[in-house]
């Protein structure tokens, strides 16, 4: 693996992840209470002995670079480094990153200085443990220019994916764009190619892109130089080399869930509370997830009544119930609280006297869920202070709604706190 350099794709403004987005790149959002989606394409590179990783963003990287910063400092006697490359204006390129190959172009120059036989490309927002390893491996193998990383997929999803057709020796020979009706029939294949017994390959006859890739370096080289124009690495990049390149294909038959929406992100996190066995653990001693080390207190619980639910460290609870949810670093809960089917982001920081109460009604509010609030079905972001007495439950049943003057959006039900909020004591929302 030392002869292979990683390449994250930070994504564009993440559009379909605001409000989550409005202060922070997308990797740099937080996942499972105390994890940033950044640390699941990082960690998978660091299991699989990848140790020189490049991140590519133009929005908002404040925040991830001072995690990445804090998170991943390699040993002086190696020659490991995880690298945020923001974008610039140079001489060369005057406008900002177009896309996920315009993006890697525009840095091939740095890219091309390191002696690597492979390029992997990976996704900032997706929720998966890989053996990048396995996927060079197969690549080397077939003696490929490109190898994607594909999942099985059935028909009920199929259509909302990018899918493709290969061959009796894996490699791909037709794309087709989220088809559907008779077009997503032609993209029918047998998935036995690439390692599923019959039965499976029954049930998941279409194989979808992870938006994954391993590049030759001089394929990689030729293709964005020789097509300056084309600015996406899965809509035209290689769909265009397939005729020309060996594009092969690798099948990844294990939990994979792309998290670029507020729906997906809510559900993927939600999921991890499931028991017995969660579709994605955190607990496998032999690929660890690794983010930063905080050195917080441990959690504080005070007559209150946890169940199916994700408590993370510094947190002080309540007299408070809490079910099916996720609560973030520093999360503050007061007394007669009731939190369902929520994730909870919790604090960057105490305030002083963190372990006190709040007086009197016209203290300021602090950070945290004041007394006797109920919040259901909820996305509630980092550093918000939430009255007592507030109803965060969606009591109309509305799918869609932008209040960004008073601290929220709803996106399909869910109801998304932003970032630094204040909601006043008795808000019903």
């Amino acid at each position: 693996m030392k002869r292979v350099l990683a390449v994250i794709l930070g994504g564009g403004a993440g559009t379909r992840l605001y409000p989550l987005t409005k202060l922070r790149a997308k990797p740099a959002v937080p996942l499972a209470g105390k994890y940033r989606l950044i640390d699941i394409p990082v960690s998978n590179c660091i299991n699989s002995e990848i140790y020189r990783i490049y991140v590519l963003t133009q929005f908002n990287s404040a925040s991830l670079n001072r995690h990445i910063a804090r998170a991943y400092n390699f040993s002086s006697f190696t020659e490991g480094f995880v690298e945020v490359l923001a974008a610039q204006q140079t001489a060369e390129n005057p406008s900002w990153f177009q896309g996920t190959a315009d993006a890697v172009r525009q840095y091939l120059w740095l890219l091309q200085e390191w002696d690597f036989d492979e390029y992997l490309i990976l996704s900032g927002d997706h929720l998966y443990r890989m053996d990048y390893r396995q996927f060079v491996a197969r690549h080397r193998e077939t003696g490929a220019d490109i190898t994607l990383s594909v999942v099985p997929m059935d028909e009920k999803r199929a259509s909302s994916f990018g899918l493709m057709k290969i061959d009796d020796t894996g490699r791909v020979v037709d794309f087709s764009e989220k088809p559907k009706g008779d077009a997503l029939k032609e993209m029918q294949v047998d998935t036995t190619t690439l390692g599923l017994t019959p039965v499976q390959a029954k049930a998941n006859p279409y194989i979808a892109s992870m938006g994954i890739y391993v590049f030759k370096k001089e394929a990689l080289k030729t293709l964005l130089q020789g097509n300056p124009t084309q600015t996406d690495f899965g809509k035209e990049i290689i769909p265009g080399a397939a005729k020309d390149y060996n594009v092969q294909a690798f099948l990844f038959d294990d939990y994979w869930e792309d998290i670029g929406t507020i729906e997906a992100f809510y559900d993927a996190n939600l999921a991890l509370t499931q028991q017995p066995q969660p579709p994605f653990s955190f607990y496998d001693e032999n690929a660890p997830i690794y983010t930063r080390a905080r050195y917080l207190p441990p959690t504080k619980f005070s007559d209150s009544h946890v169940t199916s639910s994700i408590i993370s460290e510094g947190c002080i609870l309540r007299n408070c119930r809490i079910h099916h949810s996720v609560l973030g670093v520093r999360a503050r809960i007061e007394e007669g609280c009731i939190i369902e089917d929520s994730l909870i982001m919790g604090s960057d920081l105490y305030e002083p006297f963190a372990e006190g109460e709040r007086n009197s009604p016209t203290d300021r509010i602090p950070l945290g869920i004041g007394a006797n609030t109920t919040i259901r079905r909820a996305i509630v972001d980092k550093n918000t202070r939430i009255g007592r007495n507030v109803q965060i439950i969606n009591k109309d049943r509305v799918e869609e709604a932008e209040r960004e003057q008073q601290g929220f959006f709803i996106r399909n039900g869910i109801i998304v706190i932003f970032k630094n909020a204040v909601i006043p004591d008795g808000t019903v929302i």
